[in-house]
């Protein structure tokens, strides 16, 4: 392994392919991540109770958005391997498929967010006054599901055929939108000094339901350009003739994105038992826990940003039936994530009050919060790998073996140890993203030890 990070940190070719297909979604990532800041700075300035009432549901939000997930990943697998075989007609089938995906998944998870809208909260133990903002919130984001639908997995067709740049500028976009909209929707009309000068700024004055706006607005926009930018592409080949069911390829798509789905679905009902024990420990510690959350976001950005370079090259490697290739790959963006997501690890023990401040004035939500990310950030070295890994699974269609991991470590190791950190022994916050730093090295373990043994790759037919 360590052979082949050396070999290919001296192949510029190499090292310029990984580069140019992970920077622009490391770039969206980060993006994706100042719009979570500002979503929860800006409510976080209202008190703890509409903090509170975001996090609530952001679990559950993150349920939505696996289905969707999966789907992209198993596009992706199905475009790259295609085209590492050279064999474009079944990526332009592939394509096809990603638009019924659209279609399906998007109007399902719709009406089935809102359908449970107003009783969600009442189920995950808010407490009443943080209720309302909660259900209204998780309505507002969840109405523009089919347009979600559309920027994640048309997005990943693209980032399959190595077009990284186009899917990260939509993004920008939507972000710059989603922040411009949150200032002008959040907070009521207020005066504004600017180099000296007071201005008055209207505002909408929606709190929570503003940001939730401000989101469902960006999505529309966002989804509706990555369709079109999807449909302009020459290798995707789209038009609507060209848009039917293939029992084969649509089989391969679901092959692969069942287990992930399956996977992160699971994974995220467990994020809402997680939640709802957290919820008991009060409404300061649900305000810190969820705005720790999302303050974690940022430092996970080498670690996502490079999982779509990683699966991208692991598909083209075994269409091209080329081991060396893939290995060489996989090692190097390994590595890579792991020094990036050490060093921003390194700087959230570090400085972590200071970051939970930029999200809340609330002295008691900054402590407990800043205990809880010096807890994690010693996990997220390992963190980077299982990531990396994931993308590398899922890239090659091999995704049964990650679900099984996941489920085990999610629901033997998280869900157990926090409820009985909780209820049983009364322990804190700090108990709880404890039990969550012990499920990620749980799961890197897992993963990291069948990546090495190899059984995988026979399946694969490697030279």
């Amino acid at each position: 392994m360590f052979q082949h990070i050396r070999t290919t940190l001296k192949d510029r070719a190499m090292m310029r392919t990984i580069f140019l297909l992970a920077w622009p979604t490391m770039l969206e990532e980060a993006l994706q991540c100042i719009v979570t800041y500002a979503d929860t700075a800006q409510v976080g300035v209202m008190g703890a109770n509409a903090s509170a009432a975001i996090g609530l549901t952001t679990t559950v939000t993150w349920m939505t958005f696996y289905p969707l997930y999966a789907a992209g990943m198993s596009v992706t697998s199905a475009i790259s391997i295609a085209l590492g075989a050279k064999d474009t007609q079944r990526a332009k089938k592939a394509a096809s498929q990603a638009v019924l995906l659209v279609l399906i998944l998007g109007l399902t998870l719709m009406v089935l967010t809102l359908a449970v809208s107003s009783a969600l909260p009442r189920w995950l133990g808010g407490a009443q006054e943080i209720r309302r903002d909660a259900t209204v919130y998780f309505a507002i984001i969840c109405t523009p599901m089919l347009f979600r639908a559309a920027s994640i997995i048309m997005g990943s067709a693209l980032r399959a055929t190595g077009n990284t740049k186009t899917p990260m500028l939509i993004s920008t976009l939507m972000n710059v939108i989603n922040i411009i909209l949150n200032f002008l929707f959040i907070s009521p009309t207020r005066p504004l000094t600017v180099l000296g000068h007071t201005l008055t700024v209207w505002g909408a004055g929606w709190g929570v339901a503003g940001a939730g706006i401000a989101s469902a607005i960006s999505l529309v926009i966002g989804g509706t350009l990555m369709t079109v930018a999807a449909w302009r592409s020459p290798v995707l080949g789209l038009c609507v003739k060209t848009v039917r069911y293939d029992r084969d390829v649509m089989g391969q798509c679901v092959r692969v994105g069942v287990p992930i789905a399956g996977e992160r679905v699971l994974f995220s009902f467990g994020q809402v038992v997680f939640t709802a024990i957290t919820a008991r420990l009060g409404t300061v510690a649900m305000a810190a826990h969820s705005i720790a959350l999302a303050a974690e976001q940022a430092f996970y950005i080498p670690g996502y940003g490079m999982q779509t370079a990683a699966a991208t090259l692991a598909g083209y490697s075994a269409g091209e039936k080329s081991e060396k290739r893939l290995m060489q790959y996989s090692s190097t963006i390994m590595f890579i994530a792991t020094v990036l997501m050490a060093v921003l690890s390194a700087a959230l023990f570090l400085f972590a009050e200071p970051i939970m401040s930029i999200f809340t004035p609330d002295q008691q939500v900054v402590e407990l919060g800043g205990l809880a990310l010096r807890i994690v950030a010693v996990s997220e070295p390992f963190f980077a790998v299982l990531v990396i890994l994931e993308g590398i699974f899922s890239g090659l269609g091999d995704t049964k073996a990650p679900f099984v991991f996941s489920l085990i470590s999610m629901w033997g190791v998280r869900i157990t140890t926090t409820w009985l950190c909780v209820t049983v022994f009364h322990f804190g916050l700090g108990a709880v993203w404890a039990c969550m730093a012990i499920d990620n090295m749980t799961r890197f373990t897992m993963m990291m030890v069948r990546f090495l043994r190899g059984k995988w790759k026979r399946r694969l037919e490697l030279d």
